[in-house]
């Protein structure tokens, strides 16, 4: 008797298909951890040890909750952050946000791209840090500029990869965990000038402008790339996948991010910290005063950590920066175009690349300019959360798909703290 030689289908792997799914939540929660921020986290484990451990893991469900709400702007309306905000409110407040974002973006590009010539120059034990750094600028332009939006996105999905190198070096240390337990739950600091600004500069960091505007618009870079993809305004059937999928893809992002700040903090806590190293002004500094301390492999983890996530930071930098400009005068934006057909949208993230590359060469202060950084973002990130929230609220922006209360008062309560943060960072100034 013949039988028919048919294998039954094959069972979907459910890690693989998880990771079809995360796309812009996993890039935006990496880039967060750009070489600025690799700063900003060593200078508090060198600082205050582990007392600071505390920090990502409070801003760790504010972050998904701001970080969901941008996303779900993006993918309900079609439209990015700063296209929502022109339709709704008066145009000096677009304008005055969008200028801020883009000195403080020009201004993290310029540390990101400094930090990674700087480490390149120590990995490699020779050369030009300032050619390092052209390089890396001119790698990171090019990418952009000649890249198809999937092949893009593919780059930087691995590019993520190398911020395991921060979770590696936790394990080729001596971590006292029971002090890292106790410093994460029960910390203790002096509540003076310095802790207050550094805690504002980790919240600042952790939870950034530049990802609001970068994870909205990658949403609608989605909808482009399904071909006759619509919002969920214009076809709510698909709108229960779509939603699962966001939420699935920003908590997983905001963990990878939140985790890979936390060893970083424990590292250098761990490290540099406990032998009295404490003044870290960059990132590939830390990078550096590890070599003495932890031993070769762990200063080779950190400063290649430093290299790979620059290379995924400083695209969204400029790309955030690109969609804000363009958005905000209607001109036609989307790394799913050539150059020729956006040209507004590419010669921003052009300017916004070289401005910072050349900002190297200048006697501007890369120190002064990461507080600068900090403190605009830290600013600028209350009226922007405070706006988004508005808007996910709003029947006439987002339709039935409003906010639950849940989620509203969690998006709320992450406005508060920010705006608590800034005021306290003024008040001890």
């Amino acid at each position: 008797m013949l039988t028919d030689d048919v294998s039954p289908p094959a069972k979907a792997n459910p890690l693989s298909a998880t990771l079809r799914t995360l796309g812009p939540g996993l890039i935006t929660g990496a880039a967060d951890d750009d070489p600025s921020g690799i700063a900003t986290y060593s200078q508090a484990g060198a600082q205050f040890g582990f007392n600071m451990l505390w920090t990502v893991v409070l801003t760790y469900p504010f972050m998904v909750g701001i970080q969901l709400v941008s996303a779900r702007i993006g993918r309900v309306t079609g439209r990015g952050l700063a296209a929502n905000i022109r339709r709704a409110y008066p145009p000096w407040l677009l304008y005055a946000i969008v200028c801020l974002l883009l000195v403080a973006n020009v201004l993290n590009i310029a540390a990101d791209i400094a930090a990674m010539g700087e480490a390149a120059r120590l990995v490699i034990g020779t050369g030009s840090a300032h050619l390092y750094s052209l390089g890396f600028g001119f790698v990171c332009l090019t990418l952009q500029i000649f890249l198809p939006y999937r092949k893009y996105v593919r780059y930087l999905k691995w590019l993520t990869v190398g911020l395991l190198a921060y979770v590696a070096t936790v394990f080729v240390i001596h971590v006292p965990w029971q002090a890292v337990a106790l410093g994460t739950l029960w910390p203790t600091l002096r509540w003076n000038n310095d802790s207050v600004t550094l805690i504002v500069a980790v919240f600042g960091t952790t939870i950034s402008p530049y990802l609001f505007f970068w994870q909205a618009s990658q949403e609608v870079e989605e909808i482009r790339a399904e071909g006759p993809g619509h919002s969920l305004r214009k076809a709510p059937d698909g709108a229960l996948v779509q939603l699962k999928r966001i939420k699935t893809d920003t908590f997983v992002g905001m963990a990878f991010s939140n985790i890979v700040a936390f060893c970083i903090i424990l590292t250098t806590a761990a490290t540099l910290g406990l032998h009295g190293v404490t003044d870290i002004q960059t990132s590939a500094q830390a990078a550096e005063a590890l070599r003495p301390v932890a031993g070769e492999f762990a200063f080779l983890l950190f400063a290649l950590g430093i290299i790979g996530t620059g290379l995924l930071a400083v695209p969204v930098l400029a790309g955030s920066a690109a969609y804000a400009v363009t958005e905000s005068f209607k001109w036609r934006n989307g790394l799913d175009l050539k150059a020729l057909q956006a040209r507004e949208f590419y010669a921003i993230i052009s300017l916004a690349t070289l401005g910072g590359m050349l900002l190297n060469f200048t006697p501007v202060d890369p120190i002064k300019a990461l507080f600068w950084c900090a403190l605009i973002n830290g600013v600028i990130a209350v009226p922007i959360m405070a706006v988004m929230m508005l808007l996910a609220r709003a029947p006439k922006v987002m339709g039935t798909f409003t906010l639950s209360r849940r989620h509203t008062v969690i998006g709320w309560l992450g406005v508060m703290i920010m705006l608590v943060a800034v005021l306290a960072m003024f008040a001890t100034m």
